[in-house]
C-alpha cells in the first residue's frame, strides 16, 4: 500500500519535574561493551550497549553485516509472536519520471513469488497457517515490509521473507494482474480529501523537484502509457530493484524468543547474501517550495463538506538536531490548547474548532512547519485575520525568547514516557525500529526519539526566523469556492484556484505585534510525581471482580499484577433510555458529549500532555467516560469531568459552532467509501433499533439551546452506572472513586437509579431459515461499487464462537488469494466474523469496479469451493489452523490499556466472560474436521437448511456504471447463480415482520460478587 507522509508531533508532550538521567532508573544499557569489531562471518560490527528503558526486560543487540545492512535483534523470551521488518531507504521520490508509482508497484510485486518459493501465495499461506500476517507500505523515501508469526516459526517465515531481497521473480502474468491491484488502490483514494490535498501540495510545488511526483501509480502510468512509448515495465522493475535494493541502505529489525546469538546466526545466514550495490541514500537539499512557490494561496474545493485552513512554511532538514528537538519545542507551544494559547483565542472568537501545529516530514534535505485549523462557518470569512493571529503568536514567542524551563518540561516528560514505555505488538515494534536504524546511532536507536538532552536556543530562534509571511503557503479548503476555482489537479481532479497573496496582506502580517491575550502556558500541574506500585492484594482473583452493586451502580475491579506500571484505566458508562429515544434525543446526547469535551479542553490539555488521556463519547445507551494513563493524578481529572458533567452550562457561541460541525459530519457520510456504506447499512438493517445518518441530519433543526438545556438535566436525572477500574489501584481506592462519582451526581444532578426494566440492551434481528435478502443503495461520490454479504449463523456461545472463528481462520488466506490476487475483484477484499448484540455470522466485504451482482456471485462460488477445500485438507494442515487460531486467541495483551479494553468489552456487552479466551480455546481443540463440515452444511452451504443470507449492494453513480452495473431501480429478483432473493425495499417493514434473537446469557460462574 502507499502511505501518506505523517506529521511529527502535532501536540508535543511537555513536563516540569526533572527525572535524573544518571540515577539508573530511567534507562539501562546492555551488559556488554558498546561496540566490537566482529570476527563472525558476515558481521562487521556488533553493538551490545544499546540504551533501553529500565522497565524493558528484553535483550537487544545491534549488528552491521559485512554487506552494510544494519540489523537490530530483540530477544524476548515471553513474546507470543515473532516478527521482522525491513526498511529500504528508497521510495516514491526515486521513481523514474516516466513511470510514476514504480516503487509502490515493486512493493506489491515482491509478495508474488521468488525463485526459492515460486508460488504466489506461499509466503502469505505460511503466515496464515502459523497465526501470522504481513503487509508493506511505500512512502516518499522508504519502502517497508513486515510480518509477524507464531514464535516457533520465525525461521520459516524469515526465510520466505528474505527471498524478497535476494531473488524475486517478477513474473509477467502476475505483473499484469497486480497492475489492477495498484489501480484499484488508487481508485479507492481518488475522492479521499486527504490524498487529494496531499497530491495538490505536491503538484503546486517546483515541478522539477521529485517531491512533485505522483507516487501511487495507476493503470495509466504503469501499463497504458509505458506500452504506448515502448517501455517494458518488467524491465524497469528489474532495473529499479537492481539499482536501489541494496543491503547498505536496508535496516532490518527482528523480534523472537531465541537468544541473541541464535537470532544473530539466523539473520546472518539469510541476509548476508543480499548484495551491497554501494547505493548512496538520495538527498534533496533544494526545497520543493522554491521562492516562486511561496506567498501563494490555493482555494480548494473538497469532496466532503470540509472547511480547513492549512498554513505551511518550508524548513531545512533538522534530523541532525534530534537531541535538541527545536521543532518539538515550537510545536508544543504553537499547538498548545490551554488558556492564553493561539487556539484558545481563535475558539473564543468562534472561528475555529481545532488546531494542530508542528514539524511535518519532508525527506532527506528538507522539511516543513505547519499550522492547520478546522474552520467554523464564520471562520471561513476571517482567514486573513486567523493567519494574522498566527503571526501575532509567533511574534510573542520571539519577544519572550526561548525558555529553558519549557524545554526542560518537554525533555522530562519524554524521559518519563521512555521510562514507563508500554510494550508494543511485535509487528508494530519492528516496523518502527527498522525505520529508525537509518537515522540514529545504534546505541541510541531505542532512546533517540525520547531524547531532548541538549538545549539550543539558537536553533529555536533560527526556526522562528523562517516562520515569516514571506515564506508562507496557504491552502483554504471549502465548498464555498465551487464557483471561483479555475484549475483541476492532474491526478485526482481536485478543483482549485492558485494565486499570489496580495503584497498588502503580506505587509499587514509582517507588521503585527503580540496580542494582549497571548502568553506562554503555565507549568503543568498534572505531571505525576508518585510512581509507586500498589501492594498486591493476594485475595483478589486474576479477572475483574464485582466489588460493589447497588440500584444505581456496579463496580468491577481488577488490580494489575502483570504490567507493574504506575498506570490505571477507568471506564464509566452512564446509561439512560433517553439517550437513544429518537433521532433528536440521539443528537442531543452526542452534542452533549462533544460540548462537554470542548468545555474541558483548556483545563484537561495539560493532563493529556502529562500522560493522562481521556474520552467522553455518546453511545446508544448513554455517555461513556474513560481515563487512562499515570494513576497518581487521574482522580483529579475524573473529579473535574464529573463536576462539569453534572452541572453543565452551555456556551452559546460554542454551541452554534459545534452544532454546525456536527451536522456537517452527519451529512458527509454520503462521501464515505462504498465498502463503508455496505457495512453501515448491514448494521442498520440487522439491528433492533438504528437511527440512520439521514434521519439524524434531518432532526438537527430541532436541536436548540433551549431544548438542550431541558434535555441534559432529564438525561442525568435517572441513570445506571457500570464501571471498570483496572490497574495500579487498591480495592479501597476503587470504591472511593465510585463513591465520589455517585456523590457528585446526586448532589448536583439529583440523580436517581433507573428501574431494572429500563436497563435492557438492544437485540438483533433474527433472519429466517433459507432466506436470501438483498438491499440496494447508491453511492453518489465514488466511481466504484461495494458489497457486504452476511451469513448470519447463531447466538454467541462457546461452541458457536469457535466453529465460526475456525471456519473464518481457514478461509481467510484463500479468500484473499482467490478474490483479490487471482480474480482482482478489488483492492479491498475482506472475510471475517461479524458480531453485534450477542449474534454473529460470517461476512465478506469487497470494493470493486465490478457490479455487486458479480461480486456476490464470486463470493458464492468461493464459499462453495471451501467445502472441498476443508474436506480435502490433511489432518496436519487442519491442526495447523487449530494451532494458529489458538495462538491468536491466547496472545497476551502487551499493555494495560489493551487488557482493560478486553475486560470492558465483556462488561459493556453484559456477557462478563472474562476468561473467554482460555475457555473457548480449550473447546476449539476438540473440534474435528467433521464438526466443521457439519457446521458448514447446516449454516453456510448453498441449500443449507439453516442458511441466513443477506447482501447489501452499493452501486456507484449512474454515470460511472459500465454495462455490468444495472440501475438500482431495476427490481431484479434472481441472483447471478439463479438463487432467488427477496429485495428489501422498506427497512422498517422488513424489520417489523421478523423476530429478535434473545440476548446471550451472562457468564456468571466465575464472577461472583465480593461485596
Amino acid at each position: 500500500m502507499f502511505r501518506l507522509q505523517s506529521v511529527l508531533r502535532f501536540r508535543i508532550l511537555q513536563g516540569s519535574r526533572s527525572l535524573c538521567l544518571s540515577s539508573g532508573t530511567v534507562y539501562k544499557r546492555g551488559p556488554r561493551q558498546q561496540y566490537t569489531m566482529s570476527s563472525s562471518v558476515g558481521i562487521s560490527a556488533t553493538y551490545d550497549d544499546i540504551i533501553q528503558s529500565a522497565e524493558d526486560k528484553r535483550a537487544y543487540r545491534g549488528l552491521e553485516l559485512t554487506n552494510g545492512m544494519k540489523v537490530l535483534l530483540v530477544s524476548d523470551p515471553t513474546t507470543d509472536k515473532a516478527a521482522a521488518a525491513m526498511d529500504v531507504h528508497i521510495g516514491a521520490m526515486s521513481d523514474p519520471w516516466e513511470l510514476p508509482g514504480l516503487a509502490h508497484f515493486l512493493e506489491h510485486m515482491l509478495f508474488l513469488g521468488t525463485e526459492k518459493y515460486p508460488s504466489e501465495n506461499e509466503y502469505t499461506q505460511f503466515l496464515s497457517q502459523h497465526s501470522g500476517a504481513s503487509n508493506a507500505f511505500t512512502s516518499a523515501e522508504h519502502t517497508t515490509f513486515y510480518f509477524d508469526v507464531s514464535h516457533e516459526h520465525l525461521q520459516g517465515a524469515l526465510d520466505r521473507f528474505g527471498q524478497f531481497f535476494l531473488r524475486p521473480l517478477f513474473n509477467k502474468d502476475v505483473q499484469e494482474r497486480e497492475v489492477s491491484a495498484v489501480d484499484s488502490e488508487n481508485k479507492k483514494n481518488l475522492n479521499n480529501d486527504n490524498w487529494r490535498l496531499s497530491q495538490l501540495e505536491k503538484s503546486t510545488a517546483d515541478s522539477s523537484h521529485p517531491f512533485s511526483k505522483f507516487s501511487t501509480g495507476n493503470r495509466e502510468t504503469l501499463e497504458t502509457t509505458p506500452k504506448s512509448k515502448g517501455i517494458d515495465v518488467r524491465d524497469a522493475l528489474l532495473k529499479f530493484h537492481q539499482q536501489y535494493y541494496s543491503s547498505n541502505i536496508m535496516g532490518l529489525a527482528v523480534v523472537g524468543r531465541e537468544s541473541l546469538d541464535d537470532l544473530s546466526d539466523l539473520v546472518v545466514d539469510l541476509f548476508s547474501a543480499v548484495e551491497n550495490k554501494e547505493v548512496s541514500i538520495p538527498e534533496w537539499p533544494e526545497h520543493p517550495f522554491s521562492d516562486d512557490k511561496l506567498k501563494l494561496r490555493a482555494d480548494i474545493v473538497p469532496v466532503k463538506n470540509l472547511r480547513q485552513l492549512n498554513v505551511t512554511f518550508p524548513l531545512p532538514d533538522l534530523q541532525d538536531y534530534y537531541r535538541s528537538e527545536p521543532t518539538h519545542y515550537l510545536g508544543h507551544l504553537v499547538g498548545h490548547e490551554s488558556e492564553g494559547s493561539l487556539l484558545s483565542e481563535l475558539k473564543a472568537k468562534g472561528w475555529v474548532n481545532t488546531l494542530c501545529g508542528g514539524a511535518k516530514l519532508g525527506a532527506k534535505g528538507f522539511s516543513f512547519f505547519i499550522i492547520n485549523v478546522d474552520l467554523s462557518e464564520e471562520g471561513i470569512n476571517h482567514v486573513d485575520d486567523i493567519i494574522a493571529h498566527m503571526f501575532q503568536y509567533l511574534s510573542m514567542l520571539r519577544e519572550k525568547g526561548p525558555q529553558e524551563w519549557v524545554h526542560q518540561e518537554c525533555r522530562d516528560l519524554d524521559v518519563m514516557k521512555f521510562r514507563f514505555k508500554d510494550k508494543e505488538r511485535a509487528a508494530s515494534y519492528v516496523t518502527k525500529l527498522c525505520h529508525e536504524l537509518h537515522f540514529y546511532p545504534m546505541k541510541e536507536v531505542l532512546y533517540a526519539t525520547y531524547c531532548m538532552d541538549e538545549y539550543k536556543p539558537e536553533l529555536i530562534d533560527m526556526i522562528l526566523s523562517l516562520l515569516i509571511p514571506e515564506n508562507i503557503r496557504v491552502a483554504c479548503i471549502s465548498k464555498s469556492f465551487q464557483d471561483t476555482v479555475d484549475q483541476s489537479e492532474n491526478w485526482y481532479g481536485t478543483e482549485y484556484k492558485l494565486y499570489q497573496i496580495p503584497e498588502e496582506t503580506i505587509q499587514r502580517w509582517k507588521s503585527v505585534t503580540p496580542h494582549h491575550k497571548f502568553h506562554l502556558p503555565g507549568r503543568n500541574e498534572f505531571i505525576p510525581t508518585n510512581f509507586d506500585i500498589c501492594e498486591v492484594d493476594s485475595d483478589l482473583p486474576q479477572v475483574p471482580t464485582l466489588i460493589y452493586d447497588s440500584p444505581i451502580s456496579k463496580l468491577w475491579f481488577k488490580q494489575d499484577t502483570t504490567f507493574q506500571m504506575p498506570k490505571a484505566c477507568m471506564y464509566f458508562e452512564f446509561a439512560s433510555p433517553l439517550a437513544y429515544l429518537d433521532p433528536v434525543s440521539c443528537n442531543m446526547t452526542s452534542m452533549f458529549s462533544v460540548l462537554l469535551r470542548d468545555s474541558l479542553n483548556e483545563y484537561a490539555y495539560d493532563a493529556e500532555l502529562a500522560g493522562i488521556s481521556y474520552s467522553i463519547d455518546s453511545t446508544i445507551y448513554g455517555i461513556q467516560v474513560s481515563i487512562g494513563g499515570y494513576s497518581h493524578k487521574e482522580p483529579i481529572l475524573l473529579k473535574k469531568i464529573i463536576e462539569k458533567f453534572s452541572q453543565f452550562t452551555i456556551d452559546e457561541t460554542r454551541f452554534q459552532v459545534i452544532k454546525e460541525t456536527y451536522t456537517r459530519m452527519l451529512q458527509n457520510f454520503v462521501a464515505e467509501q462504498p465498502h463503508q456504506h455496505a457495512a453501515y447499512y448491514t448494521s442498520v438493517i440487522i439491528s433492533e433499533q438504528a437511527w440512520t445518518k439521514d434521519e439524524l441530519a434531518e432532526a438537527m433543526d430541532e436541536v436548540t439551546i433551549s431544548r438542550m438545556k431541558d434535555f441534559i438535566p432529564q438525561l442525568l436525572s435517572k441513570l445506571h452506572i457500570e464501571a471498570l477500574l483496572h490497574g495500579n489501584l487498591t480495592k479501597e481506592r476503587a470504591l472511593d472513586t465510585l463513591q465520589m462519582v455517585e456523590s457528585i451526581l446526586k448532589e448536583h444532578a439529583q440523580t436517581k437509579p433507573l428501574l431494572p426494566s429500563q436497563r435492557i440492551r438492544h437485540r438483533e434481528i433474527q433472519l429466517p431459515d433459507g432466506c436470501y435478502y438483498v438491499y440496494t443503495r447508491n453511492n453518489e461520490v465514488h466511481n466504484v461499487s461495494g458489497i457486504e454479504v452476511y451469513y448470519q449463523t447463531n447466538l454467541q456461545t462457546t461452541r458457536n464462537n469457535m466453529l465460526l472463528e475456525l471456519f473464518s481462520q481457514i478461509i481467510h488466506e484463500p479468500c484473499f488469494d482467490m478474490l483479490r490476487t487471482k480474480e482482482q475483484l478489488g483492492y479491498i477484499v475482506f472475510s471475517g466474523v461479524r458480531r453485534s448484540n450477542g449474534v454473529q455470522g460470517l461476512r465478506f466485504i469487497i470494493q470493486s469496479d465490478k457490479a455487486p451482482q458479480h461480486l456476490d456471485a464470486r463470493i458464492e462460488a468461493f464459499l462453495t469451493s471451501m467445502r472441498d477445500h476443508i474436506s480435502n485438507m490433511s489432518e496436519e494442515e487442519y491442526q495447523k489452523h487449530i494451532t494458529a487460531l489458538s495462538l491468536k486467541r491466547l496472545e497476551k495483551p502487551k499493555r494495560l490499556a489493551s487488557e482493560a479494553i478486553r475486560h470492558w468489552a465483556e462488561i459493556s456487552s453484559r456477557q462478563y466472560n472474562f476468561g473467554r479466551d482460555e475457555i473457548e480455546v480449550a473447546f476449539l481443540k476438540s473440534i474435528t474436521k467433521e464438526d466443521l463440515l457439519s457446521f458448514y452444511d447446516e449454516l453456510l452451504g448453498t441449500g443449507a437448511p439453516s442458511r441466513h443470507k443477506m447482501a447489501v449492494y452499493v452501486h456507484p453513480p449512474t454515470q460511472a456504471r459500465g454495462g455490468d452495473q444495472p440501475d438500482s431501480t431495476n427490481n431484479v429478483t434472481m441472483s447471478p447463480d439463479n438463487q432467488q432473493f427477496v429485495p428489501i425495499t422498506d427497512v422498517t417493514a422488513f424489520k417489523s415482520r421478523l423476530p429478535l434473537f434473545p440476548l446471550p446469557t451472562p457468564f456468571t460462574t466465575e464472577t461472583k460478587s465480593k461485596l
